[in-house]
């Protein structure tokens, strides 16, 4: 059996010793002033401006509905995205087992497909059940981005959002290598976006502490990462393994970054199953193996906040912030900071 379907404002923290926008009331008071701004502003460049200082939430996880029984966890996540307005991620592995018409259709649909319009897709392993993802390009259509490939790129004000394939090996897709088509996509995406806030998901990790290394670790993504790394990218949100786990700021090579580093999380805890975890690798800073939920990530102007979010009854959560790499330092600047 084919190994897809196996494997089930300027506010800077450390420079400037500054608090970021952590509390809720924060972000909210950030929000309806900005929400105003927008209100108020004239056509032309200060309206751009009015854009750039929106406050937007990008909510999401991966591994997410299962038929049957396991279904039950898929309409609770379902139930907190229902909560919550945004723009939502899906970061694969979305209709288990196989990806397939029906799967969406009936799993799929009757949970997340509620929220179709506003979600933004990746492939996981299991979208692969079908020969060459072709239920899942069919039931997203250009939300999928193009056929066979699914990769692609959207912004959020100043935060620019990748959407990749993760599936290095999947028929078609030409890998993940230097020079392969999506890392050559990629490349040519973060050079126009040189002063964008940058977050990317996909389904699989560079970094995990799942039991099963082989599962869990996805070194051929390096090169991804790599270039992500080369242009400041500031998240990188990810699924497979059916956990929640938080790394700190990292570079590709798993050193501790906290001034350029990629901050990586694994939420695949939409509501298809658990997966246990093993011994916590280097960097892992917070992790837990028996709660859904989604991760609701607040993007601001220069900095951005996320909450882990469990379903109903659960307990387990988890917050932070961090500061946008491409922006925060010339806010600093422009505010005589540094």
């Amino acid at each position: 059996m084919s190994r897809y379907i196996h494997w089930g404002y300027f506010l800077r923290i450390s420079t400037f010793g500054l608090a970021i926008f952590a509390a809720c009331g924060d972000v909210r008071a950030q929000s309806d002033q900005a929400a105003q701004s927008a209100k108020n502003a004239p056509s032309g460049s200060t309206a751009s401006q009015a854009t750039e200082d929106k406050v937007f939430t990008l909510v999401g996880a991966g591994d997410i509905a299962g038929c049957g029984a396991a279904l039950a966890g898929a309409e609770a996540t379902a139930k907190l995205i229902e909560g919550i307005p945004g723009e939502v991620f899906a970061s694969g592995d979305l209709a288990y087992e196989h990806g397939n018409a029906a799967e969406f259709h009936d799993c799929y649909g009757k949970t997340w497909g509620r929220f179709k319009d506003r979600t933004h897709p990746t492939l996981g392993n299991h979208e692969y059940g079908t020969p060459e993802g072709r239920d899942y390009f069919k039931y997203w259509g250009e939300r999928a981005g193009p056929v066979g490939k699914g990769y692609y790129s959207f912004d959020l004000g100043v935060w620019h959002i990748i959407a990749l394939n993760s599936n290095c090996d999947a028929p078609g897709l030409g890998g993940c290598a230097a020079g392969s088509p999506e890392e050559a996509w990629l490349k040519k995406d973060l050079s126009e976006h040189p002063g964008s806030c940058i977050i990317a998901y996909g389904h699989h990790a560079l970094f995990s502490s799942g039991i099963f290394r082989k599962h869990a670790v996805h070194p051929e993504l390096k090169q991804i990462v790599q270039d992500l790394y080369a242009a400041h990218a500031d998240l990188l949100l990810v699924g497979h393994e059916h956990s929640y786990e938080r790394f700190a700021p990292q570079d590709p090579d798993g050193k501790v970054d906290p001034e350029h580093g990629i901050r990586e999380i694994v939420v695949g805890t939409g509501g298809r199953s658990h997966d246990p975890l093993g011994f916590a690798m280097d960097n892992s800073e917070i992790r837990n193996s028996s709660t859904f939920g989604v991760l609701k990530v607040t993007l601001m102007p220069h900095a951005y906040t996320w909450e882990f979010i469990p379903v109903a009854g659960e307990t387990f959560t988890d917050s932070g912030s961090g500061v946008c790499h491409n922006r925060a330092p010339q806010e600093a600047n422009v505010h005589g900071l540094k």
